[in-house]
């Protein structure tokens, strides 16, 4: 059956379709950087006299933007460290939103999860002092617990009224903002002897170990870990079960006994642990100096919006998450080399994740642009399909 799956010629279409994508994605993305540069443009306005300027300027500026992308990405031990430290936690909360997908929910609502799990993490980390390892875990649990709480009102509200998950969850994303500038202006958070809203630092044995010289943390390791739960839960469990069924079908999954209402709630919980676990990242994993950045109101950042994208990107599937959010990462780590080094916007980064993700998820467009890729028409075959197993 596996040996079938891999020849598929289904499967390899949708590999070529997957690379043609990513191509077609950074072409645009050339094209972008060569009419927003001025000194590139004005070669084009004589292009018929001397083409060869025109030419030679373009290739310049795309190809050293694209090596400094590479390079800042995977062009040595440091860079590499680097991207793994930026798709720690959008791997995290892309499982998270993944797996609400997996059960036809649609968790918009991860980035204030993983507020609540940076919140409940920092404080932790920086109101205890306990043993090295203990109090590292104990951090990693509050914030996973935060996390979930937040996940599981979602699921609770789905469950018992019926209210729209999409637009409970946006409510609940400014709701969790809203706290963390509140708790950032009183004493239990805010740093002795600072107007601004700012938290202490995080004790030292609460820190994410990492490897020294590096920014790989122990984080990364955390958020390999939680794929592999993922996958575990969903294809081995029999909740997992009952979370795929109920996402292809409630109603079916209702007549052969299975609680609607309880699968929600139980992937809401498991979904907003997940993004917990981003915001975990986001408190504890150390910087560049190795020592966690402090609670502040942009410590999140966009982590829980971007796991929306690594989630569709991946189709969400474990394996196609993590690779996503390594993807991600090395174009938010590289990007600062593209910018330092060939002067190319930051926000261009942005825009090849937008691409990317427009490419990718509408495999007709690319079919149409690279016409190669379309299926061969097959002659229905005479003979009895074989029934494979599972949902999903």
């Amino acid at each position: 059956m596996l040996r079938e799956r891999w020849s598929s010629p289904k499967l390899w279409q949708d590999v070529a379709t997957t690379i043609a994508a990513f191509v077609l994605a950074f072409l645009v993305g050339a094209i972008l950087m060569i009419v927003s540069d001025t000194e590139v443009r004005q070669t084009y306005s004589y292009f018929f006299a001397r083409p060869g300027d025109a030419i030679q300027a373009s290739w310049e500026k795309v190809s050293s933007a694209y090596s400094a992308l590479i390079k800042g990405a995977i062009g040595g031990w440091e860079p590499i460290t680097e991207t793994t430290a930026q798709a720690a936690p959008l791997i995290c909360a892309g499982l998270g939103v993944g797996l609400a997908f997996r059960a036809g929910l649609f968790n918009i609502g991860a980035q204030g999860q993983a507020i609540w799990g940076a919140i409940l993490a920092a404080y932790v980390g920086f109101t205890f002092h306990l043993p090295p390892v203990i109090h590292a875990a104990v951090a990693v649990a509050a914030g996973i617990a935060g996390g979930a709480l937040w996940g599981g009102i979602v699921g609770w509200l789905k469950a018992r009224t019926g209210a729209h998950e999409v637009i409970v969850t946006i409510m609940l994303n400014y709701v969790a903002a809203g706290m963390l500038a509140y708790l950032l202006t009183t004493a239990a958070f805010q740093r002795p002897g600072r107007t601004d809203p700012i938290s202490p630092i995080v004790d030292w044995n609460a820190t994410l170990a990492r490897i020294e010289g590096s920014r790989l943390h122990f984080g990364f390791l955390l958020a390999i870990a939680a794929a592999v739960g993922y996958w575990w839960v969903l294809e081995r469990s029999t909740t997992g079960f009952a979370i795929r069924a109920v996402g292809a079908n409630p109603h079916a999954a209702a007549t052969a006994g299975m609680s609607v209402a309880r699968t929600t709630v139980i992937t809401m919980l498991l979904a907003g642990g997940l993004a917990g676990l981003a915001g975990v990242q986001a408190a504890l994993a150390p910087s560049v100096d190795g020592t966690p950045v402090p609670l502040s109101l942009g410590l999140v950042g966009s982590i829980g919006f971007d796991a929306i994208t690594v989630a569709l990107l991946g189709r969400s599937k474990p394996l196609g998450i993590v690779l996503a959010g390594l993807l991600f990462g090395g174009l938010h780590a590289g990007g600062l080399a593209m910018q330092s080094e060939a002067q190319t916007p930051l926000t261009l980064t942005t825009v090849l994740q937008a691409l990317i993700v427009l490419f990718v998820a509408a495999p007709a467009l690319v079919s149409t642009l690279v016409p190669f890729l379309k299926a061969r028409k097959t002659k229905p075959s005479t003979s009895v399909p074989a029934m494979e197993g599972g949902l999903g």
